[in-house]
């Protein structure tokens, strides 16, 4: 038994080998298997890191080819760019340069080739003249603007040079004057005379600036009553400063109030000769002022030469008086020198200013100050001088044209050029002066060469004549200069004003007021603002005229007819709609239709467009029919049967439709409610 059990176990045995054989196979096969799976994953790996890469080489290609189009089309861009910039300043270039632009901006070129022997005479006559007047006047508005006088002189020739050759205006004559002095003082007392030169050269910069980008326009936005506003008020700040100077007094104050609170608390210290002196010469000034236009001694067709020569001489010591008056209480004053009796001016430097550019840098009180800390201490007047001196010189061009169109462009030009050299002589800003242009036209300038005589008679001056200027009076400067001031005061305009528009009575009492009380430069932009406003509101709540329109063939009302007096921009809109709803309410009842009328519109803004409606619902026009859409058209008897509403009607490729008619003039709001 135990025999025939091992061939059993023998066979057991090899099939648990067998088995294991098998299953070491399968296990075999599996492995195999698993490495094959591995190896595939591995290889789709690969695959998908090649891909991957392929991706990135493609993202990378496609970018380097989108950033070399934009490095080209940027190229192209800035090649356009440029050829465009070369080619306008080609055409600028080319402008500029022509024949008839030369001939334009440099006007001398046009009077003269015509110059004759009359012109002369009338020219050296009148430069003459307005020299006389030009060396005292130029003193004295240096002791406005708190200069040493030499200044004065300094700014009283190279303006009447520089014109000659850039001016448009015959009779205009550039030099300083008792705003442009006041302004001065304004804005460079702290710095003297260093500030004053380096005015006159931003002045100079920004007009040039100004008249090359064409903005003489702005111009426009000053209204007369602004001007004779700030004209006037600028009169009587001048003249009371000069109160002090006329009655010897000596004190220092700032604003019209304290000027004068000043002024009577040292009355009492008057000194009677100065006072003697500048009321005797004030009332010659005045009477000698009057001389001239006495009809006896005007110069007739019918007078003899003898005659002729006489009224002549009249003439001359009427225009000349500034300089009689100073030159006579200069001889009383040198007789007086050992015991003067008078406040007199002082040292004057004599010779001639050097030639040079103004200082960029100042010395302040032991503080070095450069360039832009002046800037920044001198302020709004950077700006302000230049408009003030734009505003006096065009004003004046205006008047003396004689009718004849100004080119601002190039008047702003001359002066601009007149104050840039001024300033290389030490000139404060300069403009044009009414008192010395008023004295060149009535002496029979012919051309504006007439400012070469005034300039070499200042240039004269200072170099023989400014050991003797110290002993001018002080009080007959102060006698000149109120003399000349008081008839700046345009008291004139206001009953005109009031007869033509009484609304304009508020820019010009807001500005005068201002300006004699606060600041001169605040005066005028306070009175431009309010000027604007004015105009801003007449934009707002426009007219708006409603009646009520019968049909044609009979007597009973058809419909309101709506009519606003000018364009819809959006400060009108809401004021328009709420005249339309009111005339809907009250004038048609809310059984009428109501028909505005846009014939009188000059335009639609964007605003306007928006609005989809002027008509606002209401309660009680909530059963009347208000949509444009329906195509509706009004009765044909109607006096506005041509005028058919659109759905729609496009304004621009970029704004919405809108609701209006295709009759540009005639507008339906809303009907009347429908018959049941």
């Amino acid at each position: 038994m135990g025999e025939s059990q091992l061939p059993s176990a023998s066979t057991e045995a090899k099939e648990v080998a067998t088995v294991a054989t098998a299953a070491t196979t399968e296990a075999a096969t599996a492995a195999s298997e698993a490495t094959a799976a591995a190896t595939a994953a591995s290889e789709a790996t690969v695959a998908a890191t090649e891909a991957t890469t392929a991706a990135t080489e493609t993202t990378t290609v496609a970018t380097e080819a989108t950033e070399a189009r934009a490095q080209q089309k940027l190229g192209t861009m800035s090649q356009t760019f440029f050829n465009k910039s070369v080619d306008f300043l080609k055409r600028g270039v080319q402008r500029t340069f022509r024949r008839e632009t030369l001939l334009k901006r440099l006007p001398f070129t046009t009077w003269l080739p015509k110059y004759d022997l009359q012109c002369l005479e009338g020219d050296i006559m009148a430069g003459c003249t307005v020299g006389l007047t030009a060396i005292p006047q130029g003193i004295a508005y240096a002791v406005v603007a708190e200069l040493p006088p030499n200044y004065g002189l300094y700014s009283a020739f190279m303006g009447c040079f520089m014109y000659v050759i850039f001016g448009s205006c015959k009779d205009i004559t550039i030099g300083p004057t008792a705003i442009m002095a006041l302004m001065t003082l304004e804005y460079s007392g702290s710095g003297g005379p260093v500030y004053a030169v380096l005015l006159c050269f931003t002045s100079g910069i920004i007009i040039i600036t100004a008249g090359l980008c064409n903005l003489g326009f702005l111009i426009n936005f000053i209204s007369k009553p602004v001007i004779s506003g700030f004209t006037s008020a600028a009169a009587i700040t001048i003249a009371s400063s000069q109160l002090k100077g006329l009655f010897g007094l000596s004190y220092s104050s700032d604003g019209i109030i304290e000027t004068y609170d000043k002024f009577f608390h040292n009355i009492g210290k008057t000194r009677w000769q100065d006072l003697t002196l500048g009321l005797s010469s004030s009332v010659v000034l005045l009477i000698m002022r009057r001389v001239k236009d006495i009809a006896a001694v005007r110069v007739r067709a019918s007078d003899s030469r003898w005659t002729r020569v006489w009224k002549k001489g009249v003439f001359l010591v009427s225009v000349g008086r500034n300089a009689i008056v100073v030159l006579v209480a200069l001889v009383v004053a040198y007789c007086q020198r050992h015991e003067q009796p008078f406040i007199i001016t002082g040292e004057v430097k004599p010779g001639l200013p050097p030639f040079h550019p103004p200082a960029f840098s100042a010395d302040v009180n032991g503080t070095m100050l450069t360039f832009g800390d002046i800037l920044a201490d001198v302020g709004a007047g950077v700006v302000i001088i230049p408009i003030v001196s734009i505003l006096e010189s065009i004003a004046i061009a205006s008047a003396f044209a004689g009718g004849a169109t100004i080119d601002a462009t190039q008047e702003m030009l001359a002066l601009g050029m007149c104050n840039l050299a001024g300033s290389f002589v030490q000139s404060m800003p300069v403009t044009g002066s009414f008192t010395r242009t008023a004295v060149n036209a009535t002496s029979g300038v012919k051309t504006p060469a007439g400012g070469i005589v005034t300039g070499t008679l200042v240039i004269l001056a200072l170099a023989f004549l400014t050991s003797y200027f110290k002993y001018i009076p002080k009080a007959s400067l102060a006698a000149v200069i109120i003399c000349a001031v008081i008839f700046m005061v345009d008291y004139q305009v206001v009953l005109p004003i009031w007869q033509a528009h009484r609304l304009d009575q508020l820019p010009l009492w807001t500005t005068f007021l201002t300006c004699l009380f606060w600041k001169l430069e605040y005066g005028i932009l306070v009175g431009a603002g309010v000027n604007l406003a004015l105009v801003l509101y007449g934009s707002a709540r426009p007219k708006v005229v409603v009646d009520v329109t019968a049909m044609q063939d009979g007597d009973d009302e058809a419909y309101v007819l709506v009519e606003p007096q000018s364009g819809l921009f959006f400060p009108s809109v809401d004021y328009v709609r709420t005249s339309v709803n009111k005339a809907g309410l009250t004038t048609a009842s809310s059984r009428m239709t109501v028909v505005v009328d846009c014939g009188h519109f000059t335009g639609v803004d964007y605003t306007a467009v928006k609005v989809r409606s002027l008509y606002v619902p209401h309660p009680v026009l909530q059963h009347s029919h208000s949509s444009f859409s329906t195509g509706t058209v009004l009765p044909t008897s109607s006096t506005v049967t041509s005028s058919l509403i659109l759905q729609y009607w496009y304004c621009t490729s970029y704004l919405q439709y809108c609701s209006i008619l295709i009759h540009p003039s005639v507008l339906v709001l809303y009907f009347p409610p429908p018959v049941l």
